[in-house]
């Protein structure tokens, strides 16, 4: 009779009958909230609600830049009004603005109104204040409106009131507009591609956004209100007490490269109350940089370790399992060896169970043991009585081979997954400071394109000069012998150095992940070796490397068996001495024919091995356990086993390559151990308190029996009293 196993939802899932069927429309298929089914278009569900997050409030401060400034300014020196031909013009940054029309005006405080409330409830979305299905098309369609308004004050100014060149030009405010329209609408469009997502089932009636996603977000908001708030504070400030007044958009500079670092020196507060005020400001700033940047770096790894690095570690496996399995046996991606009929065979991680063989394999092997009787008829009597007499005879010693063998197939398979386990973490490390490569050379290249561009008829800047200055600023070494000088080359420094600086930071972080360490650890085994030597170094190096050791134990063989044949022994290896196996492996063989251990001292190790994992977990939450402490760790966890249904949620038995493997947990090592130790624990505990109730019911049991066995007693003595009748 077939039992069903039941897997235990957890606490939180819905249940069956709770659970709302999707509503189909068409093509478009709308899934509920507690809707458990897996969700797809992790790009569309994930990092479009953080592109947005991020480019939505960007777009709230440069609109802010271009509702408060003129968008045209005047270039002739003195008065302004005439300009003989002769004179020279004022610099763009120095020109006079001059005012816009009004209607321009409005539609400009209307548009940054639609922007600001976009950005209202797409934060409201977030932090699920609003409805899902509400807030984001209030999002999309308010930020269209604020693009539509801004494309639309852009043509009409340059159609009907353009500036005359050469003595008028466009300010910084044109420009900044001009950004904040295309920000605006990427961010409409990306949205537009989530909401589609959502239409057709993908994923549910929300943001699938963590608790630190939601936070990263949160922090750029704040940064870049820090960035715009800083802005109106200096531009006040110098305005006031400065020598010359800062426009909203020079000081939206001036704090941009004192955030980042960046510090060109071409503007600086010429008053010390603005001198006073660049004390917290920078500090604050860098403070919420840092924090932006720290939570971008995590957020990328989490993206490498979910969508790349998984499938590696899976692709890997897979393979090293096809390669350890020999072809005339099935394969099996979880790991597991299977015979002819289907039968699957665990390996020493995941002992072998007769009870566990599938119904079905046990049907076909009933079916061919009945066609291979029916078919050699009495031949298979014969064998039989054969087989019957050869197991008359006392069988041999057991062999210790056997187990030795089994250990270091066990052991094989410990070490291909930590061989994909290194592979995958180099994999990690290289594949991400590469990307963080590309990234650094398409903002250089890109960035120093459009700063000659924007700069060769202000500074007759060449392609190479421009490569030196985006090298400069994005190093934050910040020469100042060459800076944005035009209306146009400034608003597009403030964007490219928000996402190249920070790009910059990450860079650096992976090159300390893997190239500065690589040298940092090649330097101290260096001075380990000569400047500073290390006690044991020289053992360590002979027992890393596996041929040199071959080679040193062959050569002191030698030596040896010259020594004996000079004395006049014999030469030869010994069946003892010579036999050349893994030291661990006779080390876990003896220590298994040592006296067993009883529960009292499984469970006291049980309790020091769950303290050094808690400590592992907070303090060494990267350490990998060796061989023999797996051992050790895998006895302590299969003591208090019993094969009770209760147990069917806690993972006791598994295969170091396979589906169940730590390195397939999701987890460090120290956590995945520190788990399981502690269902042992829960197990153990179980088990006395069950015992504890059976000893209190036995005593009562034999008190009855006893109280019973009087009463008969009495009643067949004849010394007692018998009742007349």
């Amino acid at each position: 009779m077939k039992e069903s196993v039941h897997t235990a939802a957890p606490p939180d899932a819905p249940r069956q009958d709770q659970v709302k069927a999707p509503k189909t429309w068409g093509i478009f298929r709308i899934r509920s909230e507690d809707d458990a089914e897996e969700e797809s278009w992790w790009f569309a569900s994930t990092a479009i609600p953080l592109i947005a997050a991020t480019i939505g409030p960007l777009a709230n401060v440069l609109s802010i830049a271009a509702q408060v400034s003129y968008w045209r300014s005047n270039l002739i020196p003195g008065d302004g009004d005439t300009w003989d031909g002769r004179e020279a013009l004022l610099p763009e940054l120095e020109g006079i603005p001059f005012p816009d029309p009004p209607w321009m005006l409005k539609l400009n405080i209307l548009s940054l109104v639609f922007g600001f409330v976009g950005n209202i409830f797409l934060l409201a979305n977030f932090t699920n204040r609003v409805r899902y299905l509400v807030a984001l098309p209030v999002t999309v369609v308010l930020w269209y409106f604020a693009t539509a308004l801004l494309i639309a004050i852009i043509v009409s100014m340059n159609k009907y009131f353009p500036p005359q060149r050469p003595i008028q030009t466009y300010t910084q405010g044109f420009w900044y507009g001009i950004i904040a329209a295309v920000l605006y609408l990427t961010s409409s469009m990306l949205l537009m591609v989530n909401m589609l997502g959502f239409l057709l089932g993908h994923y549910r009636e929300r943001f699938n956004l963590t608790e630190a996603q939601r936070t990263m977000i949160l922090q750029t908001m704040f940064f870049f209100i820090w960035l715009a708030g800083g802005a109106g504070v200096f531009s006040a400030v110098e305005s006031k007490y400065g020598e010359e007044g800062w426009l909203y958009s020079d000081a939206l500079y001036f704090c941009d490269v004192t955030i980042l670092t960046v510090g060109f020196g071409d503007l600086a507060p010429s008053h010390d109350i603005g001198r006073g005020l660049v004390f917290p400001y920078s500090v604050g700033g860098i403070i919420m940089l840092g924090l932006v940047i720290s939570s971008l770096s995590t957020f990328a790894k989490e993206i490498s370790e979910e969508k790349v690095i998984k499938k590696r570690v899976e692709a890997k496996r897979t393979q090293t399992v096809e390669q350890s399995v020999p072809k005339e046996m099935g394969f099996h991606p979880s790991g597991a060896r299977t015979g002819k009929n289907g039968t699957s065979r665990n390996y020493v991680s995941n002992p072998y169970d007769g009870r566990n063989v599938p119904q079905a394999a046990i049907d076909d092997e009933k079916l061919n043991r009945h066609e291979a009787e029916s078919r050699l008829g009495t031949l298979s009597r014969v064998a039989k009585q054969t087989t019957d007499a050869v197991l008359s005879v006392p069988p041999l010693p057991r062999s210790r081979k056997p187990k030795e063998a089994m250990l270091r197939e066990e052991k094989d398979r410990f070490q291909a997954m930590r061989a994909i386990q290194r592979s995958t973490n180099n994999f990690k490390l290289w594949s991400a400071l590469t990307m963080s490569i590309i990234a650094f050379g398409l903002l250089w290249c890109i960035g120093a394109l459009v700063f000659y561009i924007t700069e060769r008829e202000t500074q007759n800047l060449t392609y190479f000069q421009a490569l030196y200055f985006c090298y400069v600023s994005l190093l934050t070494i910040g020469y100042g012998d060459l800076a944005p000088q035009s209306n146009a080359g400034r608003p597009v420094f403030v964007v490219w150095s928000l996402i190249a600086v920070p790009t910059m930071t990450i860079l650096v972080s992976d090159l300390g992940d893997t190239v500065i360490s690589k040298f940092k650890r090649g330097t101290n085994q260096l001075a380990d070796f000569t400047l500073l030597p290390k006690y044991g170094m020289w053992r360590g190096l002979v027992a890393k490397n596996a041929w040199l050791f071959e080679k040193l134990q062959s050569w002191q063989h030698q030596r040896e068996a010259k020594k004996r044949l000079q004395r006049g022994f014999d030469t030869g290896p010994n069946d003892e001495s010579g036999e050349t196996v893994a030291q661990s492996i006779p080390a876990v063989i003896s220590k298994e024919d040592a006296p067993p251990k009883s529960e009292h001292e499984l469970a006291l190790h049980l309790t020091h091995a769950i303290s050094r994992a808690a400590e592992h977990v907070g303090n060494e939450n990267d350490k990998r356990y060796s061989f023999n402490e797996w051992i050790e760790i895998t006895e302590l966890i299969r003591f208090t086993s019993r094969g009770s249904r209760e147990e069917q949620e806690d993972l006791i038995e598994w295969d170091w390559i396979g589906e169940d493997s730590p390195m397939m947990a999701g987890r460090s090592e120290p956590e995945f151990v520190l788990e399981r130790l502690c269902e042992s624990m829960r197990r153990y505990a179980q088990c006395r308190v069950a015992e504890q109730e059976v000893s209190a019911v036995k005593p009562n049991a034999s008190k009855s029996v006893e109280s019973s066995g009087h009463d008969d007693g009495d009643r067949n003595d004849p010394a007692s009293p018998q009742p007349s009748i």
